[in-house]
Formats: C-alpha cells, sequence, structure tokens
C-alpha cells in the first residue's frame, strides 16, 4: 500500500520514484536533493540513508534521466529539477510506455475476444467487480441493462455509462434507491428506469448486468451486516458471454421477461 505523503512526504517520494523506475540510491538521492535545494555529496549522505561513496552512483543515474544539474566546483554541487518538470518527465514517460503496453496487448489479444470466451468465469473483490462491469461498459455497442444496489454504482460506473450512452448505447437500470435515483438521474440523463425484481435488501445480490443480449454478469455480497461494505473482499461475481452461454441464456430470460412486462411480480 502507497504510504500516505501527508504522515511521511519523504518515504512517500522515495517510494513513488522507485515504482517509476529509480533505484532505492538515486530515489533517496533526489528526494534528498529537493530537501536541501542544492548541495554536496556530503550533504546528500547526512541527509539521507544513500552512504557517501554510492551517492555518485546514484547523481549519475539521475542524470541519465535528467532529474539533476551539476555544479562543476570543488567539491560538486548538484541541484534537483523542479518538481513540476520533474512531474512532467515522469508523466510523459508513463503515457509512452502504458502506448507500448497497450500496443503490444492489442496485438496479443485474440480477436473477438468477448464473443469467444467460453463457460463461467470468476471475480473476487469489488474493485475487480467494479472493473469488469466498466470494462464490459465501455465494450456495449447496443444495450446496457444493470441492476444493481446504490452503493455499488460509484462515480466510475456512472462516468462510464454516460460515455456509452453519449454513443448511443440504450441504458437501461434498476435496483438504486430512490435518493439515488436523483443524482443517477442528472449524471446519466439518458438512462431508462424501471422497478427491480425484488426488494435488494432482502437478498445478497449485488449486481445483475446483460450488455447487448450477449455478455451477463452476477454478484453476490459475501459480507454480512457486521462487515464493512467498503472492504474488497465483500463482492464476487460470475460473467459470462456469447448467446449459447448458459448465464447468458438465463440473465437474459430474465431481464426479457421483466423488461417486457414491468408490472409483472417477482
Amino acid at each position: 500500500m502507497p504510504v500516505d505523503p501527508y504522515d511521511d512526504p519523504r518515504l512517500a517520494a522515495i517510494d513513488q520514484l522507485e515504482w517509476c523506475g529509480l533505484s532505492s540510491y538515486a530515489a533517496q538521492t533526489f528526494v534528498a536533493l529537493v530537501a536541501l535545494g542544492t548541495g554536496t555529496a556530503k550533504d546528500v549522505s547526512e541527509t539521507s540513508a544513500v552512504p557517501r561513496t554510492r551517492v555518485y552512483d546514484a547523481i549519475d543515474e539521475l542524470r541519465a534521466f535528467d532529474l539533476v544539474d551539476v555544479r562543476q566546483s570543488s567539491p560538486k554541487e548538484f541541484c534537483a529539477i523542479s518538481v513540476d518538470t520533474t512531474n512532467r518527465k515522469f508523466g510523459q514517460e508513463m503515457d509512452r510506455r502504458l502506448s507500448i503496453l497497450t500496443t503490444a496487448l492489442d496485438t496479443l489479444e485474440p480477436v473477438h475476444r468477448g464473443r469467444e470466451q467460453r463457460g463461467i468465469w470468476t471475480v473476487d473483490g469489488q474493485s475487480a467487480v467494479t472493473d469488469r462491469v466498466i470494462e464490459f461498459i465501455h465494450d456495449a455497442d447496443d444495450e446496457i441493462v444493470y441492476m444493481t444496489v446504490g452503493r455499488l454504482l460509484t462515480d466510475d460506473i456512472l462516468d462510464a455509462l454516460g460515455d456509452a450512452a453519449a454513443r448511443g448505447v440504450t441504458i437501461i437500470l434498476a435496483g438504486v434507491s430512490p435518493e439515488v435515483k436523483s443524482h443517477l438521474q442528472e449524471a446519466v440523463p439518458e438512462a431508462e428506469l424501471f422497478e427491480s425484481l425484488w426488494m435488494w435488501s432482502d437478498t445478497p445480490v449485488g449486481r445483475l448486468m446483460m450488455v447487448d443480449s450477449a455478455q451477463t454478469l452476477i454478484s453476490v455480497r459475501t459480507c454480512d451486516t457486521n462487515t464493512a461494505q467498503t472492504d474488497d473482499r465483500s463482492e464476487t461475481a460470475i460473467w459470462g458471454t456469447g448467446e449459447a452461454n448458459s448465464l447468458v441464456v438465463v440473465l437474459k430470460t430474465l431481464f426479457t421477461w421483466r423488461l417486457r412486462d414491468p408490472n409483472s411480480s417477482g
């Protein structure tokens, strides 16, 4: 888990710099120079855990990243680049690496992956289920039917639903509480709302989803009333794709019956 920058800013900065690719000594040296403004190898060593003999190696690494300037004095002095420039450099590098990663994965991924996945798949953890829901929303071409409890209708999901509606996808939602409906109508005004199949508070069901009548997901809340609802382990889901998939067939039948006859009792 990342270190809170308000609790220990030095350690948090070092942790993030190492995540960005710097060695431990280089990260510590850079943070020391930011705190010092300018400093010699002795200054860096005295204000960090970097041995004086290793400061020069760290400086060479930082210079390769264009993160420090050197004053040719005796002894040499070093100065870290500004925080804004540092952020911009690492942001550009991150964008470049993500672009390479995306291109590589897209090249490896089978064509029409979503329609070729067979069987029923399991996803554990609330954040993982949310990621899968958002992925399905992004893949939607025609229609999204989504039923959920209000606390699982996060801003990320609302943003994804809004983007889907903007590209012409029909959004049909149910299961949310009355107080959530107003927020939902404001965030996704194009969405159609219908009554839930049951009282969600009486069941462990967390979400039901159907995308383009060929991709479905159902989740259950695995915690009891004494467990923190925000616990990431509090939800598990199964999903399937393909018109002949058994889960798709069952949920498609359920949704079709409900949407065609919204006054039917559960």
